[in-house]
């Protein structure tokens, strides 16, 4: 008996990236098996076996797992911060177990399938993030590692969107599938099927997840995946979360980790119960379809993805004059489109305010308030916002007032339509009126709302509204003599206004690359309509004119290309392939050009 405690101590100790290793296999192994369960066995009799199977590797991933976590307490002889991701998978795992040998009626929900998958994928999921954190032994650009990460992502969404269960039909081929999976994963919404009457529950599910995951990133998720499941992060994994985050102090880089995950998942949750209580319960079979609807359209509008299980949108007859409906959605996907620094100045002044009314009303002593609550960050994205929003929403609603606004049934009716279709036009790409009937001049609007998009830091598209700004303020600093942009009392950087003039340069490069393209790959198509399609796909918006499923395979993949560039930003690609690391240590004599 001894040597074996002395066994489990060696291995525990000095041997656990063994451990972890054979343990992610395993979880591996299993999860392929429930993919292959849900996604593509149609036989009845063979998913009667597989079924059987994934109930034994459900409970043979709880033995495991709980053997693994006691023998690592029985060999440290204390409970670590590594041990506590499997205490909770162990408590899940009971759970659910002890629910379904009960037999008690009120854990019948408890019962079903579903919370198996969920479990095995839970352990999945945990081992895969152990492994995305061992970056010690090789090192990857943080950028590059970025673009890998999408494109990995995109690989992945792919395959399951490939499966004969994804849809109801004919299972897509692999470019409609890769098309699907890239406009998921760069949340943008162009759509080559109708993914509320071609796709199933299990497609659907697969479109919210790659989303979610995509709109905050890949190496968001893993890295928070991988610190809670691993109990702590390395040095280098600090420097390069650091660095994707855009974090400069190590200290704050698990903080402002766990910040943007607690914040999207708060307003996704806030948002998806308002949009339960708006919706008309008699358009739905079940209050599971009615949760799940809302879930979708809440992760949707505020990762500004603009996919909808709406036949024809959230212009359908049910939902088309459900004002409050589309009023709870433009304020999620206004929140998503703000930036999570933000939000999160947001979230801290709120919080301050909180805390002073409980400091004086019940612990009867004085508050410290902040000198500067909003940073000149938040203060400016605010102030941007705010007049592209009024102006927007103003001009809407005077250029389609005889035309789309007309069977509104009233004046408020007008203005929610306004406010939903200038804004989701900026990045979210929602529609509640077919863009194709709008007038010319509103759809030049609407195209360049597509272009200067959301705010920087957020799930949102296009060249971002502080980059237009800044190059008009440079514009009338040039044009009244000055040599540099100043706003509430600050004065500009200069290496933002270069960045600003290089992202609309580029911007309008890619997108006249992309239109050029086009127009060779599919010339039967009207001019305007890829044109709209060359922005929507570039700044991640996701309107259309209703071309994309009618492109040939060498236009999708265009498009494919264009939405990907997008996401991950033209200047994100250069700096990736091309920037120059060497700092020079003299400085060439300044000469000024004619213009």
């Amino acid at each position: 008996m001894k040597s074996i405690a002395d066994f489990l101590k060696f291995v525990f100790r000095y041997r656990y990236k063994a451990v972890d290793l054979i343990m992610f296999y395993v979880s591996m192994i299993c999860a392929v098996t429930v993919l292959v369960h849900i996604g593509y066995i149609t036989n009845a009799q063979i998913a009667k076996h597989t079924k059987v199977a994934i109930v034994a590797m459900f409970y043979g991933l709880f033995v495991l797992e709980l053997f693994r976590t006691a023998s690592s307490i029985f060999a440290f002889r204390r409970i670590t911060a590594s041990h506590y991701s499997g205490i909770v998978v162990i408590a899940y795992f009971l759970i659910v177990t002890l629910s379904r040998i009960s037999g008690f009626t009120w854990v019948n929900y408890l019962v079903k399938d579903e919370w198996l998958y969920l479990g095995i994928g839970i352990v999945f999921l945990s081992e895969l993030s152990k492994s995305s954190l061992f970056f010690d032994n090789f090192y990857f650009n943080p950028t590059i590692l970025f673009v890998i990460s999408f494109i990995g992502l995109i690989l992945i969404g792919t395959v399951l969107l490939m499966l004969p269960r994804t849809t109801l039909e004919a299972p897509l081929g692999f470019v409609d599938a890769f098309f699907m999976a890239t406009s998921a994963v760069c949340i943008t919404g162009l759509s080559v099927t109708d993914i509320s009457t071609n796709f199933s529950l299990f497609g659907q599910t697969i479109i919210m997840l790659l989303i979610q995951v995509g709109g905050l990133g890949i190496m968001t998720f893993t890295g928070f995946f991988g610190y809670f499941f691993s109990g702590g992060f390395s040095f280098k994994n600090q420097l390069m979360f650091g660095e994707i985050l855009g974090e400069n102090k190590l200290n704050d880089v698990v903080s402002t980790l766990l910040t943007i995950i607690f914040i999207t998942l708060l307003f996704e949750l806030i948002g998806g119960i308002f949009i339960y209580f708006t919706l008309d319960p008699t358009l739905f079979e079940s209050s599971a379809e009615r949760v799940f609807f809302s879930a979708f359209h809440a992760i949707s509008s505020f990762c500004n993805a603009g996919f909808s299980i709406l036949s024809d949108g959230i212009g359908n007859p049910g939902y088309r004059y459900n004002y409050s409906f589309q009023i709870v959605l433009v304020l999620i996907f206004v929140l998503g489109g703000l930036g999570f620094g933000t939000v999160y100045n947001f979230y801290t002044y709120l919080k301050g305010k909180i805390n002073a009314l409980i400091c004086m009303v019940f612990l009867k002593k004085k508050y410290k308030h902040k000198a500067q609550p909003f940073s000149f960050n938040t203060k400016f994205i605010l102030l941007c916002n705010a007049i592209v929003v009024i102006m927007a929403t103003g001009s809407y609603f005077l250029m389609e007032q005889n035309n789309t606004l007309v069977p509104d049934r009233s004046v408020l009716g007008e203005w929610v339509t306004s406010l939903f279709m200038a804004n989701a036009s900026r990045s979210a790409g929602f529609n509640s009126v077919d863009v194709n009937f709008v007038s010319t001049p509103t759809l030049i609007m609407l195209t360049t709302l597509m272009w200067i998009g959301a705010s920087p830091g957020s799930t949102g598209g296009g060249v971002k509204v502080t980059t237009v700004a800044i190059a008009f303020m440079n514009i009338f600093s040039l044009a009244r003599g000055k040599d540099s942009i100043e706003l509430f009392k600050r004065k500009i950087a200069s290496e933002s206004i270069n960045k600003a003039f290089a992202i609309i340069v580029l911007s309008v490069l890619t997108i006249t690359f992309s239109f050029v393209l086009l127009n060779f790959s599919d010339p039967d198509q009207p001019m305007k309509a890829l044109l709209f399609e060359s922005v929507s796909a570039y700044t991640t918006c996701g309107l259309s004119l209703g071309v994309t499923p009618s492109l040939s395979a060498t236009g999708k993949m265009i498009i494919i290309f264009t939405m990907f560039v997008g996401r991950v930003g033209m200047l994100t690609l250069l700096v990736a392939f091309i920037k120059n690391t060497k700092n020079k240590s003299y400085i060439y004599p300044t000469e000024k050009l004619l213009f």
